[in-house]
């Protein structure tokens, strides 16, 4: 997704100068074309995280559309005070793309981990996100959506789904039907539900866009009173948005995702997977056990 996000951001770079981009240290050698060629809108400012989102804040206020660009937990963790009131308060739009996901910088440990992302971000109200499955998906869904005045959260992993959907901003896209239970898999969850599920009678709805949720979608589409979500975080971030989609209706909800605790294993990206039982294989026994219950 990394090198989609370098010539996705040249060619906007290309097509729009309203647009600016402000890295926090990471990504220079990728955009080494842009900075030499784009040296008035294009910057490098350093691990000086809060002051770069109040950086582009102002940038907003006169017409530029930022990308920030930097490790999840920097930029969002770090710097949440300033997106909360430098974007949301003030209702500007930018656009913040992260690398490092929940733990794909597993060996560096918790300071580079940030499973948390998702659920913060959401408690900021005009705040969008996205988390997209492929590095196709995300040069589409950034092109859809960077310049409609809102700030975005833009979540890319070193993981990718074996194929790209068609997806648009803001919508689930439907892969599968079925009639036992309705599974939920957001962006790269996608790869691991659909091996659980391969034989499976159930509906999978593909989420790309979790902040607005697409409410109206999962309503239409619960199937056997069940609903589990498989999400690339930590688990619970859409409990409030499936009980809002599900009203009216009885269901039971399952979450299978990343669980709420300091990961303080190191090792790789798939040593973490197998401690936190979140293998292909722990997937498949989880769901079956849900679709059976």
């Amino acid at each position: 997704m990394k090198k989609q996000f370098f010539t996705t951001i040249q060619n906007i770079f290309e097509n729009d100068n309203r647009t600016i981009l402000l890295l926090g240290d990471i990504g220079v050698f990728g955009f080494s074309n842009v900075l030499q060629k784009y040296p008035d809108r294009a910057y490098n400012i350093g691990i000086l995280e809060q002051s770069t989102v109040g950086l582009a804040a102002g940038l907003a206020m006169t017409g530029f559309i930022p990308i920030v660009h930097t490790i999840a937990p920097f930029l969002v963790e770090r710097s949440y005070e300033q997106l909360k009131l430098d974007f949301g308060y003030q209702k500007l739009g930018g656009n913040f793309i992260s690398v490092g996901s929940s733990y794909d910088y597993a060996a560096l440990g918790c300071t580079h981990h940030c499973p948390a992302d998702v659920g913060i971000l959401k408690n900021i109200p005009g705040m969008e996100i996205v988390v997209p499955g492929t590095a196709e998906e995300f040069d589409s869904l950034f092109k859809q959506a960077y310049s409609n005045d809102h700030p975005t959260y833009y979540r890319l992993s070193e993981r990718q789904n074996d194929n790209s959907y068609p997806v648009s901003f803001g919508k689930a896209t439907i892969i599968k039907k079925g009639s036992k239970a309705t599974v939920i898999a957001v962006g790269p969850a996608l790869k691991s539900t659909l091996d659980a599920c391969e034989h499976e009678d159930v509906t999978i709805l593909y989420y790309t866009t979790v902040h607005p949720f697409d409410r109206k979608t999962l309503h239409s589409n619960i199937r056997g009173n069940k609903i589990i979500m498989c999400e690339p975080y930590y688990s619970g971030a859409a409990a409030l948005d499936i009980s809002i989609a599900a009203a009216g209706k009885k269901i039971q909800t399952a979450f299978i995702g990343i669980p709420l605790e300091f990961l303080r294993h190191y090792g790789t990206l798939n040593n973490q997977d197998k401690f936190l039982q979140l293998t292909a294989n722990d997937i498949r026994r989880k769901i079956k056990r849900l679709i059976k219950a």
